[in-house]
């Protein structure tokens, strides 16, 4: 797989040097790729709004993550070829360019078909921008300070989940939801001057010197890609297999992914190198990320729409109560930092899924008198999990590959993690709305004279509204006023519903850890028992 490669591959006696200070470099990179990767949390919060502002049912207004998400993907096997025959400097620049552009775009937007375009658009811009810049970090750096500059890139990555839902639920209460994408045009604009101004590109990058991409690889998995997801956002409304375009869309899916398996396994330049899957860690650490994908953002997903549409939080408490995984994360990046390499790591995979079940488990026992704690805390321990999931899953999934074939392992990781995300999304949306029809005409068969409960209910409220507006206004505002409830409770039991499947999902990853080969010990730690 064409991806950014994670190390020069200069001469070893005279390696180079960038000429501007190594931190301004960070702090270039890492400006576009906090915007990029802030742009996935961001909007989780404002969804509601998005969806009311433009004339939206709730799990449509999703597809403005989906349709990130997926072109992100897309693109991702590409940005290696890309930024060495652009050079990973240009490559940065027209990445940032574009998606500034399309950031103006989506804040204009003026039905959610333009914003799931823009947002296509913006999504296929970054999708470069963390493996480029990772490698420009290891480049830019001193081997002896290398882990200094991932230390830098995972902190990164880590802080922005922490702000995104902050910043947008504050933007969206005190002006609009459009601001949350016209806030990336300041950044990005100094981004770009701070990348043209400090960021340089080693010599060893072939500028237009690459081996050709593959385009028919590419053509393949886009198509697959875009059909499936289209089925997976649409198949709800059209009642899946019942509409003739979804059976189509299927098949064209399947055909196209098969196609894409068979060229990638003959031709000599594969865009995504799947033999590398015959490394049993690769393999199963890869499936282990769409699965977690899965699990991770369809539950960022979930929650804030939880908390706005039945609980009644504006954007900004949504985004208070769902930014503490950040703070979890923090603390177990740190404390699983310490433990590799010292314990097996599907130890701490397995902790770190048992912690995530529970946190799930814990958000399935929410209700609609439920104080900010109750949301608060299962969302540490959720946070928390991550450390013991990523770290660890990364490191035992490489661990066995050549050197060779990291970056296309890397690649590959990657690809199906932005899968898993964009499938998770649009699963547990769609699980919620099956879920709530069928509670609803569970609930709704026991609203019958013939239940004392119901009855008596009926007649309490047909008094009450009858004494303000009179027998017959009472009896259908008193009708209205139980519908209404039974709506909610149906609601609540399909969130609840949801959390609990992806928590029960969550454990099911843990068998799989058996597949992975028994890691060995490192030698300097051999050479402490000796």
């Amino acid at each position: 797989m064409a991806v950014a490669n994670a190390a020069p591959a200069g001469n070893s006696d005279s390696p180079w040097q960038p000429s501007h200070n190594v931190w301004l470099i960070a702090v270039s990179v890492m400006l576009a790729t906090f915007m990029e990767v802030l742009d996935t949390s961001v909007a989780t919060v404002s969804l509601p709004h998005i969806a009311g502002s433009l004339s939206a049912t709730t799990d449509e207004s999703t597809w403005v993550l989906t349709s990130y998400l997926i072109s992100n993907a897309i693109v991702l096997p590409s940005s290696g070829w890309l930024s060495n025959r652009l050079g990973r400097k240009r490559y940065q620049l027209y990445s940032v360019c574009l998606f500034t552009l399309a950031s103006m775009w989506c804040g204009a937007a003026s039905s959610l078909g333009m914003l799931i375009l823009a947002r296509v658009v913006q999504g296929a811009a970054g999708g470069g921008l963390q493996p480029v810049s990772q490698a420009v970090l290891l480049e830019s750096f001193p081997v002896a300070k290398r882990g200094q500059a991932m230390a830098v890139y995972g902190m990164g990555i880590l802080v922005s989940p922490l702000l995104g839902p902050l910043m947008g639920g504050w933007i969206t209460d005190n002006y609009t939801w459009r601001w949350i994408f016209y806030i990336n045009v300041p950044v990005g604009i100094l981004a770009l001057i701070m990348i043209a101004t400090f960021v340089e590109d080693p010599p060893y990058i072939g500028k237009g010197r690459g081996e050709a991409i593959d385009y028919t690889g590419l053509g393949f998995l886009a198509i697959a890609l875009t059909c499936f997801q289209v089925v997976l956002d649409k198949g709800q409304e059209a009642d899946w297999f019942g509409a003739l375009w979804v059976r189509w869309f299927l098949a064209i899916a399947t055909v196209s992914i098969v196609a894409f398996v068979v060229w990638e396994l003959h031709t000599r330049s594969p865009l995504v190198n799947l033999r590398v899957l015959k490394n049993r860690n690769l393999a199963t650490g890869t499936f282990l990320i769409g699965l977690l994908g899965i699990i991770i953002y369809g539950t960022t997903t979930l929650l804030p729409l939880f908390l706005q549409t039945l609980i009644g939080y504006t954007a900004y408490n949504s985004g208070l109560a769902v930014a503490p995984r950040g703070i979890g994360a923090i603390l177990s990046m740190i404390i699983a930092g310490k433990l590799i390499g010292r314990y097996d790591e599907r130890m701490l995979i397995a902790v770190g899924v048992v912690i995530r079940g529970a946190s799930l488990f814990m958000l399935g026992n929410l209700n609609l008198s439920m104080s900010m704690g109750s949301v608060v805390w299962p969302n540490i321990v959720n946070g928390f999990a991550n450390g013991f999931l990523f770290v660890p899953l990364t490191t035992l999934t490489m661990k066995t590959l050549p050197q060779e074939l990291i970056g296309a392992g890397t690649g590959l990781y990657n690809l199906l993690r932005n899968m898993g995300a964009s499938f998770g999304i649009s699963m547990v949306t769609t699980l919620l709305t099956r879920s709530q029809q069928a509670h609803q005409m569970f609930l709704g068969a026991r609203l019958n004279p013939a239940n004392p409960v119901y009855w008596n209910a009926m007649q309490r409220l047909s008094h009450y509204f009858a004494a303000q507006s009179g027998p017959a206004a009472g009896m259908r505002e008193a009708m209205g006023t139980i519908y209404r409830s039974l709506l909610q409770q149906a609601t609540l039991a399909s969130y609840i519903d949801d959390f609990r499947f992806l928590g029960w999902l969550s454990l099911t990853c843990l068998p799989f850890l058996l597949f992975f080969r028994k890691p060995r010990l490192d030698a300097g730690r051999r050479g402490a028992q000796t």
